[in-house]
């Protein structure tokens, strides 16, 4: 359950953390609480939450896990996006990949941090964020600087529809194309067509390949 905090402070940096982990959350929550100008006004377990919350609360900056049940962190990051241009957003993710720096910019993420990195990154890259510019870990600054964001190759799952990707999740994470129609409020033929599209496009054929692409690039957790 999404959990809502307090209303809007225009005196303080209200900040949004989203994270299916319970431990995860409180961390974040206790490092960036210690700033006696920035406020958690919200927590969110689900991408979805993510969005609703947002969308509701309107934060200054979200922190978004890359890997939630239900809708990723990239994708709830291209939904804030939309519902709240002026929101700032910074994915979260326990592996790096040059790859995964592409998705964060083309998802609209102003930010990218590992969470090995240390605590002080995160003071650092909230404080990046709220002087509306972006950040980086360390190791993606090295790749950027060599080469353009733009030449890094686009992963496959990357050129489905925005639907087609919240199938993919949904029926990798073990739910039925049935399930994935009543989650989603569309009807079973709609999700089945876009399943069927979605499979031609990442050339699979079943329901284990695409859960081992699923996990490799990082929408679901393992």
């Amino acid at each position: 359950m999404a959990t809502l905090i307090e209303p809007r402070r225009a005196s303080r940096l209200r900040i949004l953390i989203a994270d299916d982990h319970d431990l995860m959350r409180r961390g974040i929550k206790s490092i960036l609480e210690s700033h006696e100008d920035w406020k958690i006004c919200g927590e969110a377990k689900t991408g979805y939450q993510a969005v609703a919350l947002t969308k509701e609360l309107v934060p200054d900056i979200v922190i978004l896990d890359i890997s939630m049940p239900d809708l990723n962190g990239l994708e709830a990051a291209r939904k804030i996006r939309k519902e709240s241009a002026n929101t700032k957003v910074l994915i979260l993710s326990v592996h790096y990949s040059d790859q995964l720096i592409r998705e964060v910019v083309d998802a609209g993420g102003d930010g990218y941090m590992l969470k090995s990195d240390p605590e002080h990154d995160l003071v650092v890259a909230v404080e990046t964020l709220a002087e509306h510019k972006s950040f980086f870990t360390h190791r993606a600054k090295v790749i950027l600087k060599d080469e353009p964001v733009t030449q890094i190759p686009m992963p496959l799952h990357k050129r489905l529809t925005s639907r087609e990707r919240e199938i993919l999740q949904l029926l990798a994470e073990g739910k039925s194309c049935e399930q994935a129609a009543s989650y989603l409020g569309i009807c079973f033929k709609t999700a089945d067509t876009h399943r069927s599209n979605m499979m031609a496009k990442l050339k699979m054929h079943n329901v284990s390949e695409l859960v081992l692409y699923a996990v490799r690039n990082q929408i679901i957790e393992p």
